[in-house]
């Protein structure tokens, strides 16, 4: 991993499995800035998500892509395709590999003999974790061994050994939380928690499984940095503050304004056999950092008052009131981006 000067976007920009969080903000920022050169594909049978600049084309149909390619002579490719549905992957391990694999080999297929600059997102849960919120330890970093507890974390950690061996030049970025809007309203970490509270429904979430998520507004200016530059190999993209799931679920319940009493919490051994939930898995992004030579993540949420500082602070109104409105404005959104992108204007 190599600090390398930037170069300009190579266009047209391929953008795969625009459903997730990650890669659906991905597509909105890039065909703003980039009018008419941004495709994204998603599944054939994800038929509500029809709009200008997406395509119908399931990454493991080769021959679908291969078309695709010969018609928009795509010179840069953002991965962001996989099926992170834990339980999914556990009791289907062939539909785990073929999104989470195959599309991934088929890229590398197509791309063997062309000019084209691919960018690949992996997933902080290509580690089992830790047992232990220890918030001296940095975190982990590149070369810590991959020990993954999930049919999802093994395929991803499949495919980037599929990068290692054939494709050296590309770039992983192992992401934690995308926290963004997604397409579906439920597509989401945010999503799905806000969607349990809204119907008045309780939610559980895990004390001892922790994240390092990032706003998507700030992964968008790290994929087009890094499409842009050579970086090559692996790199940790994950967020400055390290959130229990517990306490992300805290977040969205007191900023969204909803009843308190609804939100559960437990260990994660809890949670039963199937699917496993990993531990501490929190991500150390120095590198990242460095060779971009900038601090390219705020934390989230941006605001120390939305940090929970006990098990009962989401109870702990104090004369706050939250709103979807507001949850909206600094959780989905970068309120510091948002206000810089406001007075370019």
């Amino acid at each position: 991993m190599t600090c390398v000067p930037e170069n300009s976007l190579r266009l047209p920009l391929l953008i795969t499995g625009v459903a997730g969080v990650a890669g659906y903000n991905a597509l909105a920022y890039f065909q703003q800035k980039y009018p008419g050169q941004v495709i994204g594909i998603r599944q054939e049978d994800n038929w509500p998500l029809t709009r200008a600049g997406v395509e119908a084309c399931n990454a493991e149909d080769r021959d679908t892509l291969l078309r695709l390619f010969d018609r928009h002579q795509f010179r840069s490719v953002l991965n962001c395709a996989g099926n992170c549905a834990l339980r999914a992957c556990e009791l289907d391990t062939r539909l785990a590999w073929r999104t989470n694999v195959e599309g991934l080999l088929n890229i590398l297929s197509i791309i063997a003999d062309r000019d084209v600059r691919l960018v690949h997102m992996s997933v902080d849960l290509v580690y089992g974790g830790r047992d232990d919120n220890d918030l001296g330890w940095i975190g982990h970093r590149e070369h810590d061994a991959a020990d993954p507890v999930t049919v999802y974390g093994k395929t991803m950690v499949a495919a980037e050994q599929l990068l290692v061996d054939w494709m050296p030049e590309a770039c992983t970025l192992r992401i934690s939380l995308p926290m963004g809007i997604s397409f579906n309203g439920h597509a989401g970490a945010i999503d799905w928690i806000q969607s349990r509270f809204q119907k008045g429904r309780p939610a559980t979430l895990y004390f001892d499984e922790v994240r390092t998520p990032t706003y998507t507004d700030c992964l968008n200016l790290v994929f087009e940095r890094v499409l842009a530059s050579s970086l090559s190999g692996l790199y940790h993209a994950g967020g400055p503050r390290r959130l229990s799931l517990y306490e992300i679920a805290q977040i969205v319940n007191r900023v969204g304004g909803y009843d308190p009493s609804l939100l559960m919490g437990c260990p994660r051994l809890d949670a039963g056999p199937i699917p496993p939930r990993a531990g501490n898995v929190a991500l150390n992004s120095a590198a990242l950092a460095d060779d971009l030579r900038t601090q390219p993540f705020d934390p989230w949420p941006l605001d120390e008052e939305f940090v929970p500082t006990s098990r009962d602070w989401h109870h702990q109104r104090n004369g706050f009131t939250g709103s979807p409105e507001l949850l909206e404005r600094v959780l989905y959104r970068n309120p510091r981006r948002q206000a810089m992108s406001e007075e370019a204007s």
